[in-house]
């Protein structure tokens, strides 16, 4: 994203603004002197080659282009001027200047590159392209992504159908799940065009679904028709509950590692190394993750190791704390709650990541549950094998839509709580770029 001044010749500046309207990539600073907020896209109204005729444009129904000619005079409005020379400010992506610059140049304009203000952060444009784009609304629905930070959405995708699969797993729910992502992807049926934004998330939550179900031995439920690869959850809950855990720490030491680095970009080292959200919360985390590996394996010097690094950990989170509360005696207390906040946060996040278990096991329960009512039917002659059938194919539908619900609201509980609370402290704003379209009226 660039800083520019938009500059032309006062007589030719409506030329000018109407190129710009048409190209809708540069996003105006906003005025005191009755200009309107910037919008992305602008509907009902459009622009002329030349100023309208307003008894015209009433006589002919276009009222279309008295409205752009308003817009664009407002912004006229809003132009600083120097002489013969008229101006305004704004943001512009970079890969648009050239090609912006070239098309007003014909009428006398230009546009110079200028230094970004300190203290404001530019707006924030996504790339739209790439796999990332498939996962940006993720992001989107938290926060608007700050202009410096990294875009986690292509992490986050992949913690989020991570999660989804081990709180659903089975690997018949999967497939069903992945055979629908790809009839929404393909259009199989028009009903289904709307939801083709998100196939990707059905593609990966189906798939992570039947590797984890695979890893389970469920198959529609505890069926027998696959082998358990790993465990059977109703028989191994502690150990599942343990790797649940494990998982959490994986996804909470991913999401201290991009804080740090956004830390940074936002305020440099050291902002990056006193953050709770950075180098000193990871610390932290890594001390408390020693202290359990020293209790779990009865060994004296991890425990030791965990205690120290703790102990800075939490001396670099006062001291960013204290820093950031002002100093002084109120300071310092302010601090001390927030440091004994960050160490009860923490241990509470880790342990939250359970529910990947505890849905897991909820899961594999239903499923048995239903896989029992029907082998206990289809003992029962003909009638019995009838509503076997009517059994396991109702069972499944409700298990499937409502653990499928549970499912995508926890792991999106996760995502937005535990990890996107320490990879983000702050929000940007969206890119707004003004754009009117140009119509070229017949002769």
């Amino acid at each position: 994203m660039t800083r520019i001044a938009l500059l032309a010749p006062r007589d030719s500046l409506r030329e000018v603004l109407v190129r710009v309207a048409d190209a809708g990539v540069i996003e105006f600073d906003e005025t005191d002197n009755g200009g309107r907020e910037a919008q992305s896209r602008v509907g009902g109204i459009a622009l002329s080659e030349l100023p309208p005729d307003p008894e015209d444009c009433e006589r002919r129904g276009r009222l279309d282009l008295l409205a752009g000619e308003e817009e664009l005079q407002a912004r006229v409005d809003q132009a600083f001027t120097e002489g013969e020379v008229a101006g305004l400010v704004g943001w512009i992506v970079a890969d648009e200047l050239a090609p912006l610059a070239e098309r007003v140049g014909d009428f006398g304009g230009a546009l110079a590159p200028l230094a970004r203000p300190r203290g404001v952060d530019p707006p924030t444009q996504l790339r739209e392209d790439g796999i990332s784009k498939e996962f940006d609304p993720l992001v989107d629905t938290y926060a608007t992504l700050p202009y410096s930070d990294v875009n986690p959405a292509v992490l986050a995708g992949l913690a989020y159908v991570v999660m989804f699969g081990m709180m659903f797993a089975d690997v018949g729910h999967g497939l069903m799940l992945l055979v629908s992502a790809l009839a929404v992807r393909w259009g199989w049926s028009p009903r289904l065009t709307r939801l083709r934004p998100a196939w990707l998330f059905l593609a990966g939550a189906g798939l992570f679904s039947m590797i984890f179900g695979a890893l389970y031995g469920e198959f529609f439920g505890p069926t027998g028709v696959i082998p358990v690869v790993w465990l059977e959850p109703l028989e191994n809950a502690v150990p599942l509950l343990g790797a649940a855990v494990a998982v959490g720490a994986v996804l909470l030491a991913s999401a201290y590692a991009l804080g740090s680095v956004n830390r940074f970009r936002e305020g440099g080292w050291r902002r990056m190394l006193y953050a709770s959200a950075g180098v000193a919360g990871a610390t932290v985390f890594l001390g408390v993750g020693l202290l359990a590996a020293g209790l779990y394996f009865e060994t004296t010097a991890v425990l030791w190791l965990g205690s120290v690094v703790g102990l800075v950990g939490l001396v670099a989170v006062f001291i960013g704390l204290f820093t950031a509360a002002g100093g002084g005696v109120s300071g310092a207390f302010q601090a001390l709650i927030e440091t004994f906040d960050v160490v009860v946060r923490l241990g509470s996040n880790l342990v939250s990541f359970a529910r990947l278990a505890a849905f897991g096991l909820t899961h594999a329960a239903l499923g048995m549950v239903i896989w029992e009512a029907t082998t206990a039917l289809a003992d029962r002659g003909f009638l019995g094998v009838v509503g076997a059938v009517l059994v396991f194919l109702a069972g499944n539908a409700v298990a499937f839509a409502l653990e499928g619900l549970v499912a995508a609201i926890q792991a999106l509980r996760l995502e937005y709580y535990e990890l996107f609370s320490r990879i983000f402290t702050s929000e940007g704003r969206p890119f707004r770029p003004w754009h009117i379209p140009l119509q070229l009226e017949e002769k």
